[in-house]
């Protein structure tokens, strides 16, 4: 697969670790060509880093986002499926409309949340099980 979609996990990682091998892993993966974003990540990592470093810096890595990926907007076809595969995995609403949104591309989905890797209707790609080690650093 060409297409690559990635969750609020990858950001994070990408903004937040100190461990130099996953920034330098998520600096390549930055330089694939079809790239995308859910609005929804777009919106997840906005909301933390405008708690965690106040307004400026959110803008500024939302302005980043958007440079760097295409940013998909939530359109009805997403919210069905979605709500598909929420039902059928109880996923939080934000996981399943970005698993939606890789469906619907059919692009990988980068990310460590084992939500991801439990859908059997898209591809995942992780990162050395990072979720679980990040998760804990910034909670």
């Amino acid at each position: 697969m060409h297409k690559a979609i990635y969750d609020s996990m990858f950001f994070i990682e990408f903004f937040y670790s100190k461990d130099e091998n996953l920034r330098r892993k998520t600096k390549e993966e930055k330089g694939r060509k079809e790239k995308y974003v859910s609005a929804v990540t777009l919106h997840e990592v906005y909301k933390l880093s405008l708690a965690r470093e106040g307004r400026e810096v959110a803008t500024l890595r939302a302005t980043l986002m958007k440079k760097d990926f295409q940013v998909v907007p939530v359109d009805d076809q997403i919210a069905q499926i979605s709500a598909e595969l929420r039902h059928k995995y109880n996923l939080s609403m934000g996981d399943s409309m970005i698993a939606a949104t890789a469906s619907i591309l059919k692009a990988v989905c980068f990310s460590d949340d084992p939500h991801f890797q439990q859908i059997k209707e898209i591809q995942t790609h992780g990162y050395e099980n990072t979720y679980n080690i990040i998760r804990s650093r910034h909670q």
